[in-house]
């Protein structure tokens, strides 16, 4: 939840959406840093941005909004750059995951 405080709230739209597209780009040219090791280390991925920015607004369907992050079709992703998850990682997702429900209370 976020705080009402919060000096991020003040932060300019025009800055926070430049700093979220060089985000998105980052992740787009770093395709080796996986969903699931994002999800594992931080608790979101390419998929959590596109469900976002549909929650913030974003008129396209899941799938357009996928694309919209991956910069390509989802299937396509999953063909060319998605990696087999380990059990390691499956690990490290659902503790990670478990964190994120505790914030959200």
């Amino acid at each position: 939840m976020t705080d009402q405080t919060d000096p991020l709230d003040s932060l300019d739209d025009e800055v926070a959406a430049a700093a979220f597209r060089r985000l998105v780009r980052h992740l787009r040219h770093r395709h080796d840093a996986q969903n699931i090791e994002l999800m594992g280390l931080a608790g979101f991925c390419r998929n959590c941005l596109a469900d976002w920015i549909r929650d913030a607004g974003y008129d396209g369907e899941k799938a357009q909004a996928r694309e919209l992050i991956h910069g390509m079709p989802m299937d396509e992703w999953k063909a060319t750059k998605q990696q087999p998850a380990t059990q390691e990682q499956i690990e490290a997702m659902e503790k990670s995951l478990t964190k994120n429900r505790a914030d959200l209370r």
